[in-house]
């Protein structure tokens, strides 16, 4: 079982994930951040931490924003391919940045859900 943790508050995180949930994956848990539950303290992340990035636990391994997409597009049938093309060394450090300045974007825009 992969868990996947993400913000169903943010608008565009929400279209993607739904996205991602319509497929019907078997090997995905969708977890939303944006409600409190004993299930975030496994990751032990702030609240901030929590809405800035995608999470995705794998294996008992904790991973995050892009690096989280890979393992997710990498267990998807039509996404496979993706998740090879974006893990290859320089096209991952440009997905990498391109990633985080979005994420930072969304995460100021959706700063207000922090949970307390």
């Amino acid at each position: 079982m992969i868990k996947v943790y993400y913000n169903q508050k943010c608008a565009i995180c929400n279209f993607e994930i739904s996205h991602y949930k319509k497929k019907n994956i078997a090997c995905f848990n969708w977890v939303d951040v944006s409600v409190p539950s004993e299930d975030l303290d496994i990751l032990k992340k702030t609240p901030k931490e929590l809405i800035r990035r995608l999470h995705v636990i794998e294996n008992n391994k904790v991973y995050a924003g892009a690096r989280a997409f890979i393992i997710v597009w990498k267990n998807m049938p039509r996404y496979k391919v993706l998740s090879y093309f974006l893990n290859l060394p320089l096209v991952f450090h440009i997905f990498h940045i391109f990633y985080e300045i979005i994420a930072f974007i969304l995460y100021l825009k959706n700063r207000h859900q922090i949970l307390k």
